[in-house]
C-alpha cells in the first residue's frame, strides 16, 4: 500500500493519551516491533486540528522516538508523520482504515492564528 506524507506544519496536535507499548497479540501480550530495526513500538493518542476540523487518531512511534517532557493535553510535534491505508479480513469481515506513524513525538507549540 502507498504511504502518504502528512504535512502537519499548519496543524495543532494535542496529546490525548500518553505513550504506551503497542501490543501485537492481545492474547499473549506480545509487544509490536519494527520489522526493519526490531525496535519496540509505542502508540500515542492525539487530536489533530487543522483548518477548523479535528480528528482523534492513534499514532505509532518507535520507542527511541518518545522524548521526555510530554504532557497529556499539551501540544506535540510529530516529525515524519505518514498515513498508510490498510485493509484486512478478520473472521470473514473486511476491515479497513488508516494507520499513522511518526519517527518521534516531542513537546510542541500551539500554532498562532494568522490575522486576516
Amino acid at each position: 500500500m502507498r504511504v502518504i506524507r502528512v504535512d502537519a506544519s499548519t496543524a495543532t496536535i494535542l496529546l490525548t493519551e500518553a505513550p504506551a507499548p503497542k501490543v501485537r497479540d492481545r492474547q499473549t501480550g506480545e509487544i509490536a516491533k519494527d520489522t526493519v530495526s526490531g525496535e519496540a513500538l509505542m502508540t500515542i493518542g492525539v487530536v489533530y486540528i487543522d483548518e477548523g476540523e479535528s480528528s482523534l487518531i492513534q499514532v505509532t512511534v518507535p520507542e527511541s522516538g518518545v522524548t521526555d517532557g510530554l504532557t497529556v493535553g499539551a501540544p506535540v510535534s510529530l516529525p515524519g508523520l505518514v498515513a498508510r491505508p490498510w485493509q484486512s479480513v478478520f473472521n470473514g469481515r473486511e476491515r479497513h482504515g488508516i494507520a499513522y506513524r511518526a519517527t518521534a513525538v516531542m513537546p510542541g507549540a500551539f500554532q498562532m492564528a494568522q490575522a486576516g
